[in-house]
């Protein structure tokens, strides 16, 4: 039996990559998904492998860092499905520079997609959550809500040239173990997983200068060869993961066996710690 038939999942980021393997693994676990990306192609692209398993899926196409999406969001969501049951806060890229280079541009750039709009969010949800736990808990009924908060080991271990994106990442945690409390008398569990190298568009192996547009910015993508040899010679397990990996991981605090797990950080990273 599918353990999350019914439930409404909000996932960011997810017309590419990472986020993309976590949309279609909670549909295929039962969920209903709400996807999210800054573009419809890719969006699009998603609901349609979502519909084409069976499962149920709407667009939401955005930037998390403008003002209104979080509820946008939120409402488009509970206008096509009437829930909320599991938000993945998955959208966002880096813009790396050692400090002496970094412009404040760069730093607030990642503050906004890491920290503030997992935050906006989370504020969007909040009327809907807090009503229907107050109204379940007078009907003496448990039921768990789960928030999934990404962040990186470079949040939990710092990382040369990403002062912006370790800063953001790491004030990721203290926002779910804040949540965590806050959130604890509603059932709602939140929980942070942090990834290692997991190989996607960001961090493919080329030794070509490649960039890509976000929001106007040209951000460089992609991991010098070498360095990706030398990356994967220190994870225990030897390689980089995969999408799904990733998702996997997200996936164990979607699951109701999570129930009594909240404000723990889980890192995916093959045994790479630091």
């Amino acid at each position: 039996m599918k353990k999350l038939t019914g439930k409404v999942a909000y996932v960011t980021g997810s017309g590419r990559g990472i986020g993309r393997a976590v949309a279609l693994k909670l549909a295929r676990e039962g969920a209903n998904v709400v996807v999210n990306d800054l573009d419809q192609e890719p969006a699009e692209e998603v609901v349609g492998a979502i519909n084409a398993i069976g499962g149920k899926a709407i667009a939401v196409v955005g930037s998390v860092t403008d003002e209104g999406f979080g509820d946008k969001f939120i409402s488009s969501g509970l206008e096509a499905f009437g829930g909320i049951d599991i938000i993945v806060n998955n959208a966002g890229y880096t813009w790396d520079a050692h400090v002496h280079k970094m412009s404040d541009e760069q730093f607030d750039a990642m503050i906004d997609v890491h920290l503030k709009a997992p935050f906006r969010i989370m504020r969007a949800a909040s009327p809907y959550i807090r009503a229907q736990a107050d109204k379940e808990a007078i009907e003496g009924r448990e039921v768990f809500r789960k928030i999934v908060n990404i962040s990186s080991i470079a949040g939990t271990g710092g990382n040369v040239g990403q002062i912006n994106y370790s800063s953001a990442k790491s004030g990721v945690l203290g926002m779910t173990k804040t949540m965590a409390k806050e959130w604890g008398r509603l059932k709602v569990n939140v929980n942070c997983v942090a990834f290692g190298f997991i190989r996607t568009r960001l961090t493919e192996a080329t030794n070509e200068k490649k960039t890509i547009v976000v929001e106007g910015n040209e951000v460089g993508i992609g991991i010098p060869e070498k360095l990706v040899t030398g990356m994967e010679m220190m994870i225990p397990l030897g390689r980089a993961g995969t999408p799904e990996e990733a998702a996997d991981g997200v996936y164990l605090f979607c699951a109701p066996e999570s129930n009594y797990v909240s404000g723990q950080t889980l890192i995916v990273g093959g045994g790479l710690t630091i």
